[in-house]
């Protein structure tokens, strides 16, 4: 019986230990201070961040600017969507779940939260990025209806979603 009892609690822990190793690798934790590039895009460490499945309004690409219209005044969103981002973040410590895989431009993917609040969600909940459907999955839908009824930030101006943006400034290229 002792050595059924010992067998079994060691096929146990290794299962569980299987299990964990296997969890373990699906996505990858990290920390620290952050350092933003853009509405979607950080820095912590020297690792970059693209949030995964939203866009914000390019603050720089290719050399250029993305513009909105506001109140009839050209302004710069992807500038406003970079300093949204950074009022929000602060000098806080951010915690990143982290995809396997990375993207075309070789930087990670993943989802950031400041304490347990997502930063995709509050961007696009807030009308400072949008949910990119070609890679969310419409995870963020129900937050950029909120912010599109409600007409805040980008909501209250005459935008390009910035996949569309990025696509006429490489055709004109």
């Amino acid at each position: 019986m002792k050595k059924l009892n010992l067998n079994l609690s060691s096929l146990i822990i290794i299962f569980l230990f299987s299990i964990s190793f296997s969890y373990s690798d699906e996505k990858i934790i990290i920390k620290g201070k952050a350092i933003v590039l853009d509405g979607d895009t950080i820095k912590i460490k020297d690792e970059k961040i693209r949030f995964g499945g939203i866009d914000a309004p390019e603050s720089y690409y290719r050399g250029k600017k993305q513009t909105c219209i506001e109140s009839g005044n050209q302004v710069f969103c992807g500038q406003i969507s970079k300093e949204k981002l950074i009022e929000k973040i602060g000098y806080n410590s951010l915690n990143c779940k982290i995809e396997k895989k990375k993207d075309r431009y070789k930087r990670s993917v993943g989802e950031c939260f400041l304490n347990d609040e997502s930063l995709s969600v509050f961007m696009v909940r807030n009308g400072y990025a949008f949910d990119w459907p070609r890679y969310s999955k419409n995870k963020f839908a129900n937050d950029q209806e909120f912010a599109k009824i409600n007409q805040l930030g980008l909501w209250n101006m005459q935008f390009v979603y910035p996949w569309e943006w990025r696509k006429k400034i490489r055709e004109n290229k």
